[in-house]
Formats: C-alpha cells, structure tokens, sequence
C-alpha cells in the first residue's frame, strides 16, 4: 500500500469518528469558594472549656470539603468574657444595642468567589454581631451565601433570614444547625452531617 493512499485512509477514519480537527471542550471552572466564620474558645455550654470554637471546627470540615479559603471574623477589641454566663450576658447586651464592631482585616479579592459560607454560634436567635459588621461589609452580588452556625437546641433561629438581609445581593442556599457538642466530640458524626448537607446543596 503506498504511504498517501495509507494516510488517506487513515483520515477518513478519524474524520468518520468525528475526531478530525476536532477542539477538545474546556473544563468548566471550578468555583471559587470563601468560609468566613465567628468562633468562640474558653468556657461554653455542654463542652466545657475548649481550646478549638465549635464553629470554627465545622467551618475547617466545610473548608476541606469543598476546597474552600478560610477566613476568621475577629474582633479588634476582643472584650469578649471567656466565662459562659459573662459570655451571654455580654452578647445580650451587644444585640440589643445592634453593635458593629470592629473587625480585623479583609478578604483579599473578595469578588473572585462565587459561594460564601458564613458560621457562627446562635446567640440568643441571632447571629453574633461581628458578622453583621462582615455581611455589611462587602457586595454579595451574584454570589452564593451559605450560613450554618452551632447552638445547643435553638437550631438556626432567624439567622437565614438575618443572613439574606444582611448579604445584600447574595441568592441565600439552605444553611445548616449542627450541636456544639457534636462538633467538639463526636467529630465522625458531624463529618457525615456536613458531607449530607454539602450534596443537597450541590457540592
């Protein structure tokens, strides 16, 4: 067989397999991921005093997860009483002022993130109000918010709605209520909670 008639052949074949010329599609970008969270240490309710927040611990599991950036919401002037009674008493008053403290830092290229998860403690049915100072402080346009907290029996509370005000912009996505005490001892079942949780919502 002589080489044109060989390479001819071969051409058809390919060109009949649709492989001829044929542009390979592009892998879809993997989105952009952002876990803020607000997280306490010291003395808290059915854990006793812990060095990790069980926040914080849940936000780490949703970080890994998902690929996810993490950022720490802390206050500049952390006066935050390390008792758990002081604690609440403290957080009861900050509420009812609607406080805005200050925060440090910021998210380096915040527009780049397509979803953003925010975790906190639920105090007295609401978020802790440092991350009403971060909600504020950016544009949700476009993006995903995600809010899951840990409390000890009162669930999410009105903290989706609080969330979705407080994002402006933002298309909220179902939030997760997981125990404190789940996430500071039984770290294999709160894995599973948040993997469960993680698929519904399509990561």
């Amino acid at each position: 067989m002589k080489f044109k008639s060989f390479v001819a052949i071969v051409s058809t074949l390919f060109a009949a397999n649709g492989m001829l010329g044929a542009v390979p599609a592009e892998t879809p970008a993997k989105p952009k991921v952002l876990v803020a969270y607000f997280s306490r240490t010291g003395e808290q309710y059915s854990v006793g005093n812990i060095t990790e927040g069980n926040t914080a611990i849940i936000a780490k599991m949703i970080a890994a997860k998902t690929g996810g950036d993490l950022f720490e919401i802390k206050v500049a002037k952390d006066n935050y009483p390390k008792g758990y009674t002081a604690l609440t008493e403290y957080a009861k008053e900050e509420k009812q002022k609607k406080a805005r403290p200050e925060i440090v830092g910021k998210v380096a290229k915040f527009a780049q993130y397509d979803t953003v998860f925010i975790g906190y403690p639920n105090w007295w049915g609401d978020m802790p109000m440092p991350v009403y100072t971060f909600l504020e402080s950016y544009d949700f346009a476009d993006k995903n918010v995600v809010p899951f907290c840990t409390h000890e029996g009162s669930g999410m509370g009105g903290t989706e709605n609080n969330v979705k005000n407080a994002a402006k912009g933002g298309k909220a996505l179902k939030g997760l209520a997981i125990y404190g005490h789940t996430a500071q001892k039984e770290r294999a079942e709160a894995e599973k909670k948040v993997s469960q949780w993680l698929k519904e919502i399509g990561f």
